[in-house]
């Protein structure tokens, strides 16, 4: 495996970094027959991940992440012929309780509150609020420490406990169709109508570094999208561009976006 050329079409440290080291564990689990995993990845890092181990026949991949539409999941690499039934699950999940009638909590609160036993962000995925606390899916090897040393969130004491990954609290995703008509396949002109807000607010959101696309950050306005691209502003949801349908009479691209709530 070369890694300098698997790894030759990747762009800036970030990238390069993923792609070594998902290299390294497909070296790995081809030399020692056994499966490796990486931390957990977003969208984007997984797609960069991906697009590095296509290139090695050698072995196959899983996407582990606790339920479908995880926006957060680990990479499982096993060499190629091995026998699947025996592989172990990568995640675990956990369900933290309390009682927080008196403590507005979220997200932010949770993830906060689990670094603060002392773990790193790549071992930690999808975070779900629910009514009197959270579920969240961990790396199988740091779920015995988070049940042990995870035990309030802000000051409000908590219970946490394993559960199975069909117990996750997932709740179907409202979408909302927009139609609309943009000078060009800009993103600050499909972004401002995919979220409703105006093409100078938009433009003043990417350079602030607050917009992804396909859940990579940018920072150009005038950046190119297409059919199929995601656009993402965190706490905003998701966009899609669902269909690009050509141009109007008056020189404008009509398009057809799915907003995510």
């Amino acid at each position: 495996m070369n890694k300098e050329q698997l790894t030759a079409h990747l762009d800036g440290e970030a990238e390069q970094t993923i792609g070594a080291l998902v290299v390294d564990l497909a070296k790995l689990a081809w030399d020692t027959n056994r499966p490796q995993v990486t931390n957990f990845y977003d969208p984007y890092e997984r797609k960069v991940a991906q697009s590095v181990l296509a290139g090695i026949p050698e072995v196959g991949t899983l996407h582990m992440g606790g339920h479908k539409k995880a926006e957060r999941a680990r990479l499982l690499i096993y060499p190629q012929f091995y026998l699947m039934e025996t592989i172990q699950s990568p995640i675990r999940v956990l369900q933290a309780t309390g009682n927080f009638k008196f403590q507005t909590v979220g997200h932010r609160d949770f993830l906060g509150s689990i670094l603060g036993t002392g773990l790193k962000r790549e071992k930690i995925g999808d975070i779900i609020p629910i009514d009197n606390g959270c579920q969240v899916v961990v790396g199988a090897e740091v779920a015995d420490y988070l049940i042990i040393n995870w035990d309030k969130v802000h000051q409000v004491p908590i219970q946490v406990i394993e559960i199975d990954e069909e117990q996750l609290a997932i709740e179907p995703e409202r979408i909302r169709e927009i139609k609309a008509t943009v000078a060009s396949l800009r993103l600050d002109a499909v972004a401002s109508a995919g979220y409703g807000t105006s093409r100078t607010k938009m433009v003043r959101e990417i350079r602030s570094e607050r917009v992804k696309v396909n859940w990579k950050p940018v920072t150009n306005p005038a950046l190119s999208v297409e059919e199929g691209d995601v656009l993402s502003i965190k706490g905003r949801g998701r966009v899609v561009i669902h269909e690009v349908r050509g141009t109007t009479r008056k020189g404008r691209t009509s398009v057809v976006l799915h907003r995510y709530f």
